[in-house]
């Protein structure tokens, strides 16, 4: 996923809701005092979120200076230096907190995505994410889910058709639902959750592009799968995926496998900004 255009946005939300009239403890800093700061990395992790971090910066005071040691995408040991900065006093103190949420939440969703990827090595799976996303955050933490190794579902809501039970309630029928599907959107792929083997047959035999086994036991995966091979149709199975259990998920057969914790069960990065030096320009 290339980066998102609303980088800019996300950035003026988070500086708002943090400086608001003003940063009225960075005031006690002589305005023209200059320091130099590094980001120390507390955890091991994979690193993303350098454009939000330095959007911060550039907002507040674009005159500040920041060296990376790192790109996106990397991984990195615990003790590491991130990156240098070198600026106004004032601007780093001010940004410090927004910059590091930012590079500390979505580091966290590049880490854990990349822990999934590495538990299904050696199987034909790829770990999808959900929209369970933090809110204003979903096209910043997709981001971080692939500089982890995973792969985006859809975006939103309008970029594929998923139909879910309340979807086929509604429409009277899981064929229904997707012959309706087919006739308002036909340049939209078109997945349906199924809950049974039974529900699973009816959705191949209406011709979905996707088929998600939601909560379905080994056992019915595996014969999912086996029932499905030499299909177009893509299998993906949802519900009760950890990593206790991704592996054996991995290895039925299925194409994809959903993860929410991704995005939304998440430890943040430990990070710490630490200043080396103050002067007065």
């Amino acid at each position: 996923m290339k980066l998102p255009e609303n980088i800019k946005n996300n950035v003026q939300m988070a500086l708002a809701e943090d400086i608001g009239i003003g940063d009225v403890t960075a005031d006690l800093i002589d305005k023209k005092a200059q320091s130099e700061a590094t980001v120390i990395c507390r955890d091991n992790a994979i690193l993303a979120g350098k454009a939000w971090f330095n959007e911060v910066f550039k907002q507040i005071d674009s005159d500040i200076n920041i060296k990376w040691n790192f790109e996106d995408s990397n991984t990195v040991s615990a003790g590491a230096t991130l990156c240098t900065l070198s600026g106004n006093s004032r601007g780093l103190l001010s940004g410090e907190r927004v910059a590091l949420n930012f590079l500390q939440t979505l580091s966290a969703t590049a880490t854990q995505a990349n822990q999934y990827v590495k538990a299904v090595e050696g199987t034909s799976a790829r770990i999808l994410d959900t929209r369970k996303t933090l809110p204003n955050l979903r096209l910043a933490q997709k981001y971080a889910v692939t500089c982890g190794g995973g792969k985006n579902h859809r975006i939103a809501l309008y970029d594929m058709i998923l139909i879910k039970e309340n979807h086929i309630m509604a429409a009277g029928s899981i064929t229904l639902a997707i012959q309706q599907a087919r006739s308002l959107h036909p340049e939209l792929k078109v997945e349906v959750e199924t809950e049974s083997l039974e529900e699973f047959s009816e959705a191949s035999h209406a011709q979905a592009d996707i088929i998600m086994l939601d909560n379905f036991s080994l056992k019915d995966m595996r014969t999912a799968v086996t029932v499905n091979k030499g299909q177009a149709i893509k299998l993906e199975a949802s519900g009760g995926v950890d990593l206790t259990t991704v592996r054996a998920i991995a290895e039925t057969g299925v194409d994809y496998i959903s993860v929410g914790q991704m995005t939304k069960d998440i430890t943040a990065i430990d990070l710490s900004m630490r200043f080396k030096a103050t002067s007065k320009k």
